[in-house]
């Protein structure tokens, strides 16, 4: 079986998405290095606990499927997209509440937090396009890399973020997503929530980097 690291990779971590969107609404997928020319995603329409490694789609980054019994998520062409202009390893895309409620209102997320760092110095908002679409794929390709971020909302639609590893990019979805959540919050009590200075968010990095975070 191919990818079977990948696959399994996919399996395990799949059920993660239940708690972050609503559904069968998110995805994510998982590629073979950093630098591969295919990756494991999760099957379109299927629960997230109700596969199994060989059910596991593989697609190439050209969005075409070379193995897996079950048909891949419909954002193959997002992930596809970035997997062939981005050195990343993974992806997770959700429609979680909070990242959502910043998609409908076109807001990016300032640096409110310096945990923001763990995706770049701000989320961007990516421009609207059809869910599936190439246009979309690039949108959020050009969004991430015009705000140097390794996650981006889509209008109207929901939130994307990459790492180099499954794991680091399901937990800098919770990190974005708790966020938003602050940021929203503080709007509405009627407060301006302040901002980190880059002087500041570049102490903070330094500090993430000595512990080798």
């Amino acid at each position: 079986m191919i990818l079977e690291s990948e696959r399994r990779a996919v399996v395990e971590h799949a059920s993660e998405l239940a708690g972050l969107t609503p559904g069968r609404t998110g995805n994510l997928s998982v590629r073979e290095g950093r630098d591969g020319d295919t990756f494991a995603i999760t099957p379109t329409g299927v629960p997230y606990d109700a596969f199994e490694a060989a059910d596991v789609p593989v697609v190439d980054v050209d969005g075409e499927q070379r193995d897996g019994r079950m048909a891949p998520s419909s954002e193959v062409p997002m992930h596809s997209s970035i997997y062939r202009r981005e050195d990343v390893g993974a992806i997770v895309h959700t429609h979680s509440p909070w990242a959502t409620a910043m998609a409908v209102a076109h807001e990016p997320l300032p640096p409110v937090h310096y945990m923001i760092v763990a995706v770049g110095t701000s989320v961007p908002v990516a421009e609207y396009a059809p869910y599936g679409t190439d246009a979309l794929a690039e949108n959020i390709v050009r969004a991430m890399d015009e705000a140097d971020s390794t996650a981006s909302f889509i209008e109207n639609h929901g939130l994307v973020v990459t790492a180099n590893d499954l794991e680091t990019a399901l937990e800098n979805t919770i990190h974005v997503e708790s966020l938003a959540r602050l940021y929203l919050q503080t709007r509405a009590a009627g407060l301006e929530p302040t901002t980190l200075s880059d002087e500041q968010l570049e102490t903070v990095l330094e500090q993430f980097e000595s512990y080798g975070q």
